[in-house]
């Protein structure tokens, strides 16, 4: 009876949705037809066609149709302001492959911001309803917490901060491992111990239960509680454990089903969220071409310049290391003699770098316009060559050659964990000034441990920066 009236909901929801989004495209062709420039609908509806369905399977894609009992309503907007985005990105696609260059942009664009604001404001509504609702006693589920330990008080506290998620915690139960937790007058903030753990059957019979969240101290604990959760479960009601295990480890942490059919709690070392990895490699595409442009127009005067002064190619490729040991050819425009190679044994007395790196200022091996080439950081513009191949990225690691990772600790090869860059937190920080190899992995690890999107954006602006006033490069 819950699921099939769960199903009922999602769907009236999902109609709720399309009747909004029809609303909002009538809105704004009627604000276009009032300010002039659109008179026929007839050649605007197919576009609604395909947008009511785009957005309805981005909805359902980003959760909108599950339990958004233990959302807030920010990440709610934020992920809404994914769909409008993700949806207007699609939707223009097609209208470009279809060659309707007489469409409306600024039609789409109105449509685009009413539909984002119809939907955010279909959220704020229904989440006020249900507060509203839970405040007068409705909508709300009670919940048992078996446990007084330290999960058990982390669990309270964050269903305290957030009563407009409509738990009510009608006590707690003690177990075996917990007996030793001392506690108040009242039990555990406040909330009463009605028991211990072969109390938790015959309460959930005796009074209205509709969740159980098994808080017990021991990491493998809640296997001992086996019959009780599959006779909880044969009763109907809801039960939640809580895995010690998570908080062993640091960094990302994910509880999902490999393939839908086994359970496993993945640990990552990397960065690993789907549309900000998308997003990163459209930024990606669209600064390789720019770049690549950008480097067509040079490309002559390099060139000569190149040539006139030593013989030898025009590029130099070398041998660099990307995610965890794949190695790809990095390519620059060559700013040493031929015999730079060779001559790099007789210098490494000299080098000024700590660690696995080599760097010396007024390096012999660099030529004249090959210095002007790395004062300019013109020198790396075929890399965004490497940028479109999928090689590397705008923004990232610096990348590593593969003498220098053999000799990586383990903690150092977290560093190639990523697609490398162009350009990262080392070159902004510094580059070339910074000396101690374990400070520029430091860096690296900080922005594989930060990364986001906007992080990326940030970066390239600090980047334009470094490289116009030439800072820290030689």
């Amino acid at each position: 009876m819950l699921k099939q009236r769960s199903s009922f909901l999602r769907k009236v929801h999902a109609m709720l949705d399309a009747v909004l989004l029809v609303a909002a495209f009538l809105a704004a062709f009627n604000l276009r037809v009032r300010f002039g420039g659109l008179e026929d609908l007839d050649n605007y509806t197919w576009v609604l066609m395909v947008v009511v369905p785009v957005w309805l399977v981005l909805l359902e894609r980003y959760g909108f149709y599950h339990s958004q009992r233990m959302s807030s309503l920010g990440i709610l907007i934020f992920k809404l302001a994914k769909v409008t985005a993700l949806g207007g990105t699609i939707t223009s696609s097609m209208i470009f492959l279809c060659h309707e260059h007489d469409f409306s942009r600024s039609f789409f664009g109105t449509f685009l911001i009413l539909s984002f604001l119809f939907l955010a404001s279909e959220q704020f509504l229904v989440r006020s309803l249900l507060h509203l609702l839970r405040h007068k006693g409705y909508n709300y589920r009670n919940v048992l917490v078996l446990g007084t330990g330290e999960s058990a008080r982390k669990i309270l506290e964050i269903l305290d901060r957030n009563r407009g998620w409509g738990f009510n915690v009608t006590g707690l139960l003690q177990s075996h491992q917990d007996a030793g937790e001392e506690l108040d007058g009242t039990g555990l903030r406040g909330y009463p111990v009605l028991g211990g753990e072969t109390d938790l059957v015959p309460i959930c019979r005796a009074q209205p239960v509709d969740e159980v969240i098994f808080c017990s101290s021991r990491e493998n604990s809640w296997y001992e509680f086996a019959d009780e959760i599959n006779t909880l479960r044969e009763m109907g009601i809801t039960c939640r454990t809580v895995l010690n295990l998570y908080y062993r480890f640091e960094g990302q942490k994910e509880l999902g089903m490999f393939n839908g059919e086994v359970p496993v709690l993945t640990f990552r070392g990397a960065p690993a969220d789907p549309d900000q990895l998308f997003w990163k490699r459209c930024l990606d595409l669209a600064g390789s071409l720019a770049g690549l442009a950008i480097t067509a127009c040079l490309f002559p005067f390099i060139a000569l310049a190149i040539k006139l002064e030593s013989p030898g190619p025009l590029f130099f490729g070398q041998t660099r290391v990307r995610e965890n040991g794949r190695t790809f050819t990095c390519w620059k425009f060559r700013s040493m003699y031929q015999d730079a190679e060779a001559r790099k044994k007789e210098l490494l007395h000299l080098n000024e770098m700590q660690g696995a790196i080599f760097k010396i200022r007024n390096d012999p091996r660099v030529t004249r316009v090959g210095a002007f080439l790395r004062k300019t950081s013109l020198d790396e513009l075929p890399q965004f060559w490497n940028v479109l191949q999928g090689e590397m990225s705008l923004v990232g690691t610096r990348p590593p050659t593969p003498e220098e990772v053999k000799g990586y600790q383990n903690w150092q090869r977290k560093r190639i964990c990523m697609k490398p860059g162009i350009t990262g937190l080392w070159q902004v920080s510094g580059r070339n000034s910074v000396t101690d190899f374990n400070e520029v992995v430091r860096l690296d690890l900080q922005y594989i441990d930060t990364w986001s999107l906007a992080t990326d954006l940030r970066l390239i602006l600090r980047t334009l920066k470094v490289v116009f006033f030439r800072e820290g490069a030689y």
